[in-house]
């Protein structure tokens, strides 16, 4: 028999088919915990089998019971076929998925009449703040942060968003961020404050995240760059002098003879390398507008370095001077708009006074709205002057980018490689890029990966 064609509902529902949970497992997730695991097999959307006739003649009535009600809570509404009615919390489970994903026929852009039951989260923020508490209530975090989402995009919710009771109410995330800052323009001052809150919140975690192991790589990474051949004893690098000198292991005394000593030299103060990102910040590009603004801050606040950021659409702003703070960052940037990379990288290159010690990171999806061949003249030039110039299609996590490929290839045979980011790659990219090293890729599943 043929699955339902109905996708499975948000909130770990777990297979109707599954033996009902031991007792030993009642404190795992589930429906009836209200705290299901989103890591679990039964949240992804795959197809459920309907257990065969004679499987479900077999199946002991208590069983078979728990399989109608989670059948119930997948399906989503009366006329399901179940006979199933629900009861206590999983009626209230019900009825917050219904008022998102089964809406009043009045509500959302996607709803449909027919009689179908409709709950609706209706117009008011009162009652989207009520429902936001309900979902905080009987789902985790990650779940949480889609329900969310959906909800925006689904029931057109941008506008209550404006509103500071909303505000206090949602679970910040990094996509929560971009939808801010799109409104930043037609946010009212009653809403900025709280808004900021919830930008620190996201920040502030994302910087716990990265800061120890960016300035970690990226320090070893400018620490090794000053290796000379002939160090002192005790700034030897052993590792590298040992692996620079294998052809020489004598086996028959088992050691190996050093031709030549490897050391990382006496470290230098003040600014040693520059980096510039350069950052689209398009509407497609929120989430990396985001993480390029912590990371600019990690970055900047290195002595080692010099960091400027440069935020371009069709123009282009320079928030160097704000990076002490990525809040403010974010708040100076202004998503949405078109994309002119040609002009952006014409105001990098006015920075450049070092090349053979600059990097210069682009993060854009490359769909270019100016002089495409001038934009590639220009990073040839920067590349011949010694400029490394490293194309990120993306800096987020969300999986295979959409971005122009014809530029990608285009870059990528100009000798900068073109690809997508992951957040915990990018600390990786720029020690790599710092030291002069083979830039590492990584690739998500369905994207072509130009360099």
């Amino acid at each position: 028999m043929s699955t339902p064609t109905t996708p499975p509902r948000p909130g770990g529902i777990a297979n109707p088919s599954a033996p009902e949970p031991s007792p030993a497992d009642t404190a795992a997730p589930g429906v009836a915990a209200g705290r299901p695991d989103p890591a679990h097999p039964a949240h992804a959307p795959a197809r459920h089998t309907v257990p065969s006739p004679l499987a479900q003649a077999s199946t002991p009535p208590a069983e078979d019971g728990e399989r109608l009600r989670r059948w119930r809570l997948i399906l989503g509404g009366d006329a399901d076929g179940t006979g199933q009615a629900l009861t206590g919390q999983d009626r209230r489970i019900d009825e917050t998925l219904a008022a998102l994903y089964r809406p009043a026929p009045s509500e959302g852009r996607g709803a449909a009449g027919g009689g179908a039951r409709g709950a609706g989260l209706g117009a008011s923020a009162p009652s989207v703040a009520r429902w936001l508490g309900d979902i905080r209530e009987y789902f985790p975090s990650g779940v949480v942060q889609i329900l969310q989402q959906d909800a925006i995009e689904r029931l057109d919710l941008t506008r209550l968003l404006l509103e500071p009771e909303m505000l206090a109410a949602v679970e910040p995330d990094v996509h929560l961020v971009g939808t801010l800052l799109s409104l930043n323009r037609i946010m009212p001052e009653a809403a900025k404050d709280a808004a900021r809150a919830v930008v620190r919140r996201v920040v502030d975690d994302l910087e716990r995240r990265v800061e120890q192991r960016t300035r970690s790589l990226v320090q070893g990474a400018l620490d090794r760059s000053a290796r000379v051949q002939r160090p002192r004893h005790h700034d030897i690098d052993w590792n590298a002098t040992i692996r620079a000198n294998l052809r020489h292991y004598q086996a028959g005394h088992r050691t190996v003879v050093p031709e030549r000593l490897v050391g990382y030299g006496r470290r230098r103060n003040g600014v040693r390398k520059d980096v510039i990102l350069c950052v689209d910040q398009s509407g497609s590009m929120a989430a990396s507008v985001v993480y390029a603004s912590v990371f600019g801050a990690v970055l900047a606040s290195m002595r080692s370095l010099r960091t400027s950021l440069v935020a371009f659409d069709t123009a282009v702003v320079d928030l160097t001077d704000q990076l002490a703070d990525p809040v403010d960052v974010l708040f100076g940037t202004q998503l949405g708009g078109g994309t002119d990379i040609n002009r952006a990288l014409a105001y990098c290159e006015s920075l450049v006074t070092r090349p053979a010690d600059t990097v210069l990171v682009l993060v854009s999806d490359l769909f270019e709205g100016g002089i495409r061949d001038e934009m590639l003249r220009r990073v040839a030039a920067l590349r011949r002057a010694g400029v490394q110039v490293v194309t990120l299609l993306a800096l987020s996590d969300e999986g295979a980018p959409a971005y122009d490929h014809q530029n990608a290839a285009a870059l990528a045979a100009l000798g900068s490689p073109a690809f997508a980011c992951t957040p915990d790659l990018f600390p990786e990219v720029m020690a790599a890029a710092l030291a002069g090293r083979p830039i590492p890729h990584e690739t998500p599943r369905g994207a072509h990966n130009a360099g």
